[in-house]
């Protein structure tokens, strides 16, 4: 329960020299209003700590500003522990929307390849390295191909099937599908990058969300919770990003390929980060972790909920696969019509 006080409130305004006239509370921050504006206050756990205002001091400093800023107290400080959370102050903006769903995604893909853009930085990455993370990934692959194939093989042999045995069944030719296309991704990655000693880095967001992209009063729209942000491969924001989408019922997901595209439109991919990309988005990680959970029984979950959380699973599969189809479409679609170009 959040006793949250006013008092408690205005012990930490003071330290950034305002007082609170009256809050609100919205999720896990709190717009405060004072005589100087408007500002919210985050609330954060303390073992998140400010390593995260690193990320986004880089940002600045390579020239993104569209990031919600970070006020320092008095004494220079980026957050102020009170009891047991961290809270940090930034600017409240309005948040008015003027488009739709659709256009809002637009425009945060777009800030999000500039912000990758700005950020990029090219690192050394040894044979050595690219053959490590090849050889832990695929027999990491190879090994839940055999568990599938196993689970598979005992559900069989039985006279009569649990309702999570025989619905695993049914999915199997499907999730093997995409197991195979994902060590296949990989193996071209590896193939086509063995010998590259160069990899790209950049500053990812680390929970890209409509929710933390924010107009203020022009209609500009900004970053905020920069909490998971760290420095690595882009497809990092990408990937989650797609799962939380992708996570619904089946249905053609034409809109997520649209942002997808306008991403990539302005921070196209290398060939080697595109097939890891699909290899990662194809892999059916989900669905993997539920029937191990299952098998060795470590919940107290029902038949029921283990039925019902495979099914989303799978239902999460059907749209990734939809997704993947459609990016190996448009890709083939660009070369066929490079190579009926002019000569």
């Amino acid at each position: 329960m959040d006793r949250t006080t006013s008092t408690e409130i205005n012990n930490i305004m003071k330290q950034y020299g305002m007082k609170a006239n009256f809050f609100e509370k919205y999720g896990k921050s709190f717009k405060v209003s004072t005589s100087e504006g408007n500002f919210a206050l985050k609330r954060i756990s303390p073992y998140t700590g400010t390593g995260f205002v690193k990320n986004v001091q880089l940002l600045y400093h390579r020239g993104y500003n569209r990031i919600v800023p970070i006020y320092p107290t008095l004494d220079g400080r980026y957050a102020v522990l009170d009891e047991q959370y961290l809270y940090y102050l930034m600017p409240w903006l309005p948040n008015e929307e003027k488009e739709d769903r659709s256009e809002k995604h637009q425009k945060m893909f777009r800030e999000l390849a500039r912000l990758h853009t700005l950020s990029v930085k090219e690192v050394q990455i040894t044979k050595e390295q690219r053959k490590e993370h090849f050889d832990q990934t695929n027999e990491q692959w190879v090994r839940e191909t055999e568990f599938f194939e196993e689970f598979l093989e005992r559900s069989e042999q039985k006279w009569y099937m649990s309702p999570f045995e025989l619905m695993f069944c049914t999915f199997f030719q499907d999730i093997i599908q995409a197991l195979n296309f994902s060590k296949k991704q990989l193996e071209q990655w590896y193939e086509d990058s063995k010998d590259v000693e160069k990899g790209r880095t950049v500053v990812v967001h680390g929970k890209v969300s409509t929710e933390h992209f924010l107009y203020d009063e022009r209609g500009y729209g900004y970053f905020t919770n920069f909490e998971n942000s760290k420095v690595t491969s882009p497809i990092n924001d990408l990937l989650p990003f797609l799962a939380r989408t992708l996570n619904t019922y089946p249905k053609r997901l034409d809109d997520s390929v649209d942002w997808l595209y306008t991403y990539l439109g302005h921070f196209p991919f290398r060939e080697d980060e595109k097939r890891l990309f699909l290899g990662y988005l194809a892999h059916p990680g989900p669905i993997y972790r539920i029937v191990e959970e299952y098998f060795f029984k470590k919940t107290k979950k029902s038949e029921m909920k283990y039925v019902k959380q495979l099914q989303r699973n799978y239902w999460l599969l059907k749209n990734t696969e939809y997704v993947v189809m459609r990016i190996n479409q448009i890709a083939a679609q660009k070369t066929n019509a490079e190579n009926s170009g002019p000569s």
